[in-house]
């Protein structure tokens, strides 16, 4: 099992399944979702559409299309509005939800985003914690995922996640 942090552009990731932190519609926006859907080419919108949208906390998966991924697990995260409207559990049902969908379809390696962390302002040093505790206690039962891969957008995002990471393993 490896849990991998580094900072770069999820679409060029290389993996068996690319998380995309979507909209509830699944029909492609902005930051990482909007990214993946130009990346994977008009297809991927076409294979959406017929999915009838997303609950937040939840995953579906598609093709991936265009991109160096067999798969694309989209998944809606919550919106921060003041931490105490469910938004740390439904994060971590974001993170659940794709990697039993990666398990399930015995996706070997996963590259995924910080979910939430952009125009959903969630805090990126909580949304790390979340993350991280998810991913390490998944990766240590999961029997087909041998590799994570968190891809970080920008360097103040890496921290965030190297500092979680570095904590969860005291």
């Amino acid at each position: 099992m490896k849990f991998l942090i580094v900072q770069g552009d999820i679409t060029k990731q290389t993996a068996d399944a690319m998380v995309n932190a979507a909209n509830t519609s699944l029909l492609g926006g902005g930051g990482v979702d909007g990214a993946i859907h130009r990346a994977a080419g008009p297809e991927l919108l076409r294979e959406c559409r017929t999915l009838r949208g997303c609950e937040t906390g939840k995953a579906k998966i598609t093709k991936g299309y265009r991109l160096p991924a067999k798969y694309v697990i989209h998944t809606p995260g919550p919106v921060w509005r003041d931490g105490k409207s469910g938004e740390p559990e439904l994060l971590e049902s974001c993170y659940r939800s794709c990697l039993a969908l990666a398990e399930e379809y015995r996706c070997r390696t996963v590259a995924l985003p910080s979910i939430s962390t952009g125009v959903y302002r969630f805090p990126p040093e909580l949304a790390a914690r979340i993350a991280v505790r998810t991913i390490l206690e998944f990766l240590g039962r999961s029997t087909a995922v041998e590799t994570v891969t968190m891809v970080c957008f920008d360097p103040e995002t890496k921290a965030a996640y190297d500092r979680a990471l570095a904590a969860a393993l005291q």
